[in-house]
Protein backbone atom coordinates (compact mmCIF):
# COMPACT_ATOMS: atom_id res chain seq x y z
CA UNK A 1 0.00 0.00 0.00
CA UNK A 2 1.02 3.71 -0.77
CA UNK A 3 2.43 5.32 1.98
CA UNK A 4 1.24 8.65 2.96
CA UNK A 5 3.70 11.71 2.81
CA UNK A 6 1.68 14.36 4.51
CA UNK A 7 -2.27 15.34 4.94
CA UNK A 8 -3.64 18.71 3.29
CA UNK A 9 -6.22 20.83 5.18
CA UNK A 10 -8.73 23.72 3.76
CA UNK A 11 -10.32 24.73 7.07
CA UNK A 12 -12.84 27.45 5.54
CA UNK A 13 -15.40 29.52 8.04
CA UNK A 14 -18.01 26.89 7.26
CA UNK A 15 -16.87 23.72 6.08
CA UNK A 16 -13.59 21.33 6.30
CA UNK A 17 -11.69 19.45 3.87
CA UNK A 18 -8.32 16.79 4.71
CA UNK A 19 -6.49 15.12 1.79
CA UNK A 20 -4.30 12.04 2.32
CA UNK A 21 -1.71 12.37 -0.19
CA UNK A 22 1.27 10.52 -1.22
CA UNK A 23 4.87 11.57 -2.74
CA UNK A 24 3.53 11.62 -5.94
CA UNK A 25 0.48 13.95 -5.27
CA UNK A 26 -2.14 11.04 -5.44
CA UNK A 27 -4.49 11.47 -3.29
CA UNK A 28 -5.20 8.45 -0.60
CA UNK A 29 -7.72 9.39 0.89
CA UNK A 30 -10.27 12.51 1.87
CA UNK A 31 -12.61 13.86 4.59
CA UNK A 32 -15.49 16.50 4.46
CA UNK A 33 -17.44 18.37 7.18
CA UNK A 34 -19.06 21.17 8.04
CA UNK A 35 -16.63 21.57 11.04
CA UNK A 36 -15.23 24.87 9.66
CA UNK A 37 -13.59 27.44 11.69
CA UNK A 38 -17.08 28.95 13.65
CA UNK A 39 -17.63 24.96 14.71
CA UNK A 40 -14.20 23.72 15.58
CA UNK A 41 -13.72 27.25 17.86
CA UNK A 42 -16.11 25.77 19.74
CA UNK A 43 -15.32 22.28 19.86
CA UNK A 44 -12.00 22.45 19.59
CA UNK A 45 -9.30 22.77 16.36
CA UNK A 46 -7.23 20.17 17.85
CA UNK A 47 -10.01 17.51 17.98
CA UNK A 48 -11.16 18.32 15.04
CA UNK A 49 -7.58 17.52 12.90
CA UNK A 50 -7.26 14.34 15.09
CA UNK A 51 -10.84 13.00 14.73
CA UNK A 52 -10.37 13.20 10.63
CA UNK A 53 -6.78 12.30 10.70
CA UNK A 54 -7.89 8.93 12.74
CA UNK A 55 -10.84 8.18 10.36
CA UNK A 56 -8.05 8.13 7.21
CA UNK A 57 -5.54 6.14 9.29
CA UNK A 58 -2.91 8.76 9.45
CA UNK A 59 -0.07 7.86 10.92
CA UNK A 60 1.05 9.77 14.19
CA UNK A 61 4.37 11.36 12.29
CA UNK A 62 2.48 12.86 9.46
CA UNK A 63 2.75 16.58 8.71
CA UNK A 64 -0.26 18.57 8.05
CA UNK A 65 -0.77 21.47 5.68
CA UNK A 66 -3.38 23.93 6.59
CA UNK A 67 -4.55 26.75 4.40
CA UNK A 68 -7.81 28.72 5.05
CA UNK A 69 -9.62 30.52 8.53
CA UNK A 70 -7.75 28.54 11.08
CA UNK A 71 -5.02 30.52 10.34
CA UNK A 72 -7.58 33.96 11.08
CA UNK A 73 -7.49 35.81 14.29
CA UNK A 74 -10.53 34.52 15.43
CA UNK A 75 -8.51 30.86 14.16
CA UNK A 76 -6.51 28.34 15.74
CA UNK A 77 -3.27 29.84 15.25
CA UNK A 78 -2.95 33.43 13.84
CA UNK A 79 -1.08 33.54 10.69
CA UNK A 80 -1.26 36.99 9.09
CA UNK A 81 -0.87 38.61 6.25
CA UNK A 82 1.95 38.31 3.00
CA UNK A 83 1.11 41.89 1.62
CA UNK A 84 0.61 42.91 -1.79
CA UNK A 85 2.93 43.33 -3.98
CA UNK A 86 2.72 38.97 -2.83
CA UNK A 87 5.05 36.40 -4.70
CA UNK A 88 3.07 33.43 -4.12
CA UNK A 89 6.03 31.87 -3.17
CA UNK A 90 6.22 34.44 0.03
CA UNK A 91 2.91 32.74 1.45
CA UNK A 92 4.88 29.31 1.67
CA UNK A 93 7.82 31.27 3.82
CA UNK A 94 5.70 32.26 6.51
CA UNK A 95 3.57 29.31 7.46
CA UNK A 96 3.20 29.07 10.72
CA UNK A 97 4.18 25.89 12.55
CA UNK A 98 0.75 25.29 15.55
CA UNK A 99 2.78 24.90 18.54
CA UNK A 100 2.58 22.34 21.17
CA UNK A 101 1.57 19.92 18.38
CA UNK A 102 3.88 16.28 18.48
CA UNK A 103 3.14 16.73 14.79
CA UNK A 104 4.22 19.35 12.48
CA UNK A 105 1.40 21.14 11.78
CA UNK A 106 1.90 24.35 9.26
CA UNK A 107 -0.80 26.85 8.59
CA UNK A 108 -0.53 28.98 5.70
CA UNK A 109 -0.99 32.84 5.67
CA UNK A 110 -3.39 35.10 3.92
CA UNK A 111 -2.65 37.88 1.73
CA UNK A 112 -3.36 41.45 2.44
CA UNK A 113 -3.57 44.67 0.57
CA UNK A 114 -2.32 47.42 2.63
CA UNK A 115 -4.01 50.56 0.56
CA UNK A 116 -5.88 52.94 3.00
CA UNK A 117 -8.36 53.23 -0.28
CA UNK A 118 -8.82 50.25 -0.97
CA UNK A 119 -7.61 47.54 1.94
CA UNK A 120 -8.42 43.85 1.58
CA UNK A 121 -7.62 40.50 2.62
CA UNK A 122 -7.71 36.70 2.10
CA UNK A 123 -7.43 33.50 3.68
CA UNK A 124 -7.51 30.37 1.56
CA UNK A 125 -8.01 32.06 -2.19
CA UNK A 126 -4.19 32.41 -1.96
CA UNK A 127 -3.76 28.51 -1.85
CA UNK A 128 -6.25 28.13 -5.15
CA UNK A 129 -4.03 30.97 -6.63
CA UNK A 130 -0.80 29.08 -6.09
CA UNK A 131 -2.87 25.62 -7.54
CA UNK A 132 -4.00 27.55 -10.37
CA UNK A 133 -0.94 29.42 -11.78
CA UNK A 134 2.09 28.22 -10.33
CA UNK A 135 4.67 30.18 -8.63
CA UNK A 136 6.59 31.90 -11.91
CA UNK A 137 2.98 32.27 -14.87
CA UNK A 138 4.32 34.15 -17.52
CA UNK A 139 2.41 37.59 -18.32
CA UNK A 140 -0.60 38.91 -16.90
CA UNK A 141 -4.02 37.02 -14.89
CA UNK A 142 -6.91 38.14 -14.28
CA UNK A 143 -8.58 35.84 -11.85
CA UNK A 144 -12.45 35.62 -10.98
CA UNK A 145 -12.44 33.47 -7.62
CA UNK A 146 -16.69 33.57 -6.83
CA UNK A 147 -18.05 32.38 -3.73
CA UNK A 148 -19.42 34.19 -0.66
CA UNK A 149 -17.26 36.70 -0.61
CA UNK A 150 -15.64 36.38 -4.31
CA UNK A 151 -12.31 37.92 -5.30
CA UNK A 152 -11.09 39.53 -8.05
CA UNK A 153 -7.09 39.05 -8.54
CA UNK A 154 -4.74 40.68 -10.84
CA UNK A 155 -1.61 38.92 -10.73
CA UNK A 156 1.64 38.80 -12.63
CA UNK A 157 4.69 36.70 -12.84
CA UNK A 158 3.63 34.52 -9.77
CA UNK A 159 2.85 37.92 -7.56
CA UNK A 160 -0.36 39.21 -6.53
CA UNK A 161 -0.43 42.39 -7.42
CA UNK A 162 -3.72 43.64 -6.54
CA UNK A 163 -7.31 41.99 -5.82
CA UNK A 164 -11.00 43.42 -4.53
CA UNK A 165 -13.66 41.35 -2.92
CA UNK A 166 -16.92 41.26 -3.78
CA UNK A 167 -20.10 40.42 -1.18
CA UNK A 168 -21.74 39.09 -4.28
CA UNK A 169 -22.65 35.65 -2.84
CA UNK A 170 -23.85 36.83 0.93
CA UNK A 171 -25.82 39.83 -0.55
CA UNK A 172 -27.46 37.13 -2.38
CA UNK A 173 -28.19 34.90 0.87
CA UNK A 174 -29.65 38.29 2.39
CA UNK A 175 -31.61 39.62 -0.29
CA UNK A 176 -33.27 36.93 -1.13
CA UNK A 177 -34.07 36.08 2.21
CA UNK A 178 -34.36 38.75 4.36
CA UNK A 179 -36.15 41.89 2.20
CA UNK A 180 -39.90 42.09 0.44
CA UNK A 181 -38.03 40.09 -2.70
CA UNK A 182 -38.06 36.84 -0.72
CA UNK A 183 -41.98 36.96 -1.69
CA UNK A 184 -40.54 36.61 -5.51
CA UNK A 185 -38.46 33.88 -4.97
CA UNK A 186 -40.72 31.81 -2.81
CA UNK A 187 -40.87 28.27 -3.81
CA UNK A 188 -38.30 28.36 -6.42
CA UNK A 189 -37.55 25.34 -7.67
CA UNK A 190 -34.01 24.20 -9.09
CA UNK A 191 -34.67 24.55 -12.34
CA UNK A 192 -32.45 26.93 -14.19
CA UNK A 193 -33.63 29.94 -16.01
CA UNK A 194 -30.75 30.96 -18.35
CA UNK A 195 -32.29 33.81 -20.18
CA UNK A 196 -33.71 35.41 -17.33
CA UNK A 197 -30.02 35.48 -15.60
CA UNK A 198 -28.54 36.67 -18.80
CA UNK A 199 -30.82 39.20 -19.47
CA UNK A 200 -30.02 40.62 -15.46
CA UNK A 201 -26.60 40.43 -15.98
CA UNK A 202 -26.54 42.77 -19.22
CA UNK A 203 -28.80 45.18 -17.33
CA UNK A 204 -26.72 45.42 -14.35
CA UNK A 205 -23.29 45.08 -16.44
CA UNK A 206 -24.50 48.19 -18.26
CA UNK A 207 -26.22 50.20 -15.81
CA UNK A 208 -24.38 49.10 -12.60
CA UNK A 209 -25.25 52.58 -10.33
CA UNK A 210 -29.12 51.11 -11.23
CA UNK A 211 -28.70 47.97 -9.50
CA UNK A 212 -30.65 48.81 -6.59
CA UNK A 213 -33.74 49.47 -9.09
CA UNK A 214 -32.82 46.60 -10.94
CA UNK A 215 -33.07 43.97 -7.62
CA UNK A 216 -36.70 45.45 -7.41
CA UNK A 217 -37.36 44.75 -10.90
CA UNK A 218 -37.35 40.89 -9.56
CA UNK A 219 -40.76 41.87 -8.01
CA UNK A 220 -42.22 44.43 -9.95
CA UNK A 221 -41.82 42.59 -12.86
CA UNK A 222 -43.56 39.19 -11.72
CA UNK A 223 -46.70 41.60 -10.14
CA UNK A 224 -47.34 43.14 -13.42
CA UNK A 225 -46.57 40.79 -15.79
CA UNK A 226 -46.33 37.22 -13.91
CA UNK A 227 -43.00 34.84 -13.89
CA UNK A 228 -42.11 32.22 -11.80
CA UNK A 229 -39.98 32.03 -8.76
CA UNK A 230 -37.11 30.59 -10.69
CA UNK A 231 -37.17 33.80 -12.94
CA UNK A 232 -36.81 35.85 -10.08
CA UNK A 233 -34.15 34.25 -8.47
CA UNK A 234 -32.00 34.12 -11.44
CA UNK A 235 -32.78 37.82 -11.74
CA UNK A 236 -31.34 38.55 -8.26
CA UNK A 237 -28.52 36.69 -9.03
CA UNK A 238 -28.09 37.39 -12.53
CA UNK A 239 -28.11 41.23 -11.32
CA UNK A 240 -25.64 40.70 -8.44
CA UNK A 241 -23.19 39.06 -10.76
CA UNK A 242 -23.43 41.76 -13.59
CA UNK A 243 -22.53 44.40 -11.12
CA UNK A 244 -19.27 42.22 -9.35
CA UNK A 245 -18.55 42.09 -13.45
CA UNK A 246 -18.53 45.17 -14.37
CA UNK A 247 -16.33 46.29 -11.60
CA UNK A 248 -14.13 43.34 -12.35
CA UNK A 249 -13.80 44.19 -15.72
CA UNK A 250 -13.64 47.86 -15.52
CA UNK A 251 -9.73 47.31 -16.15
CA UNK A 252 -7.44 46.17 -19.12
CA UNK A 253 -8.51 42.08 -19.35
CA UNK A 254 -5.45 40.10 -20.90
CA UNK A 255 -5.61 38.36 -24.35
CA UNK A 256 -6.24 35.00 -22.92
CA UNK A 257 -9.49 36.39 -20.96
CA UNK A 258 -10.40 35.82 -17.38
CA UNK A 259 -9.36 32.80 -15.17
CA UNK A 260 -12.22 31.76 -13.63
CA UNK A 261 -11.54 29.24 -10.53
CA UNK A 262 -15.02 28.18 -9.45
CA UNK A 263 -17.02 24.80 -8.83
CA UNK A 264 -20.41 23.54 -9.07
CA UNK A 265 -23.38 25.78 -9.63
CA UNK A 266 -21.36 29.06 -9.08
CA UNK A 267 -18.71 27.68 -12.28
CA UNK A 268 -22.15 27.66 -14.59
CA UNK A 269 -23.62 30.54 -13.29
CA UNK A 270 -20.13 32.82 -14.13
CA UNK A 271 -19.59 30.75 -17.03
CA UNK A 272 -23.47 31.83 -18.31
CA UNK A 273 -22.21 35.41 -16.90
CA UNK A 274 -19.64 35.85 -18.85
CA UNK A 275 -20.68 34.43 -22.28
CA UNK A 276 -23.58 36.67 -21.90
CA UNK A 277 -20.68 39.37 -21.80
CA UNK A 278 -19.01 37.48 -24.81
CA UNK A 279 -16.46 37.34 -22.16
CA UNK A 280 -13.71 34.60 -22.62
CA UNK A 281 -13.33 32.39 -19.61
CA UNK A 282 -10.11 30.10 -18.99
CA UNK A 283 -12.08 27.43 -16.37
CA UNK A 284 -10.06 26.01 -13.21
CA UNK A 285 -11.80 23.63 -10.67
CA UNK A 286 -11.68 24.97 -7.07
CA UNK A 287 -11.21 21.81 -5.35
CA UNK A 288 -8.73 20.83 -7.73
CA UNK A 289 -6.66 24.64 -7.80
CA UNK A 290 -6.77 24.59 -3.89
CA UNK A 291 -5.38 20.57 -3.33
CA UNK A 292 -2.91 21.47 -5.99
CA UNK A 293 -1.85 24.51 -4.42
CA UNK A 294 -1.35 22.40 -0.90
CA UNK A 295 0.51 19.96 -2.82
CA UNK A 296 3.06 23.04 -4.25
CA UNK A 297 3.12 24.36 -0.90
CA UNK A 298 3.94 21.08 1.38
CA UNK A 299 6.39 19.95 -1.25
CA UNK A 300 8.37 23.39 -1.21
CA UNK A 301 8.05 23.35 2.92
CA UNK A 302 9.30 19.98 3.21
CA UNK A 303 11.39 18.77 0.38
CA UNK A 304 14.31 20.27 2.00
CA UNK A 305 13.53 19.01 5.94
CA UNK A 306 11.51 15.62 4.85
CA UNK A 307 12.97 14.79 1.52
CA UNK A 308 8.82 14.70 0.34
Amino acid sequence: MTEPAYAAVDWGTSSFRLWLVDRAGEVLAQRRSDEGMLAAAKTGFPAVLRSHLAAVEAPDHLPVLVCGMAGARTGWVEAGYVDTPAPLAAVLKQAVRVPGEARDIRILPGIAQRDAAAPDVMRGEETQLLGALGFEVAGEALVCMPGTHSKWVRARGGIVEGFSTFMTGELFSVVSRETILSFAVAGADEAEDVASFKAAVKAAYAAPAFAANLLFTARSRQLLFGGTPSAARETLSGTLIGVELAAGLSGVVPRAGVTLIASGRLAALYRHAFDALSVTVQPVDADEAVRRGLSMAAAAIWTKSRDL
